[in-house]
């Protein structure tokens, strides 16, 4: 299973802050992550189901590619970092 890790702020409405999830892809990790979180859905995904602006996802050190659809592929010793992106001057 991919250990998906997330930021301070986002692990409050989780049991702990890196969980364990299976999936073959970011969007699967997350429906699994969502089964027993679902609050958590909310603060990631908007409305369509898209990953929200400010918030960044990265798999084995690289960024998601499809902020949309989530299909960026995952392996079961895959590493997502699951974070709130900063913006401003």
């Amino acid at each position: 299973m991919a250990v998906v890790s997330f930021t301070s702020h986002l692990a409050r409405q989780l049991p702990a802050a890196t969980l364990e999830a299976p999936g073959a892809t970011v969007r699967e990790v997350l429906d699994s992550i969502f089964a027993s979180s679902p609050q958590l859905r909310a603060y990631l995904l908007d409305e369509q189901g898209r990953l929200r602006k400010h918030v960044g996802i990265w798999v084995d050190s690289v960024p998601v590619a499809d902020r949309i659809g989530l299909a960026d592929p995952v392996t079961a010793t895959s590493r997502l970092h699951v974070l709130q992106l900063l913006s401003g001057g």
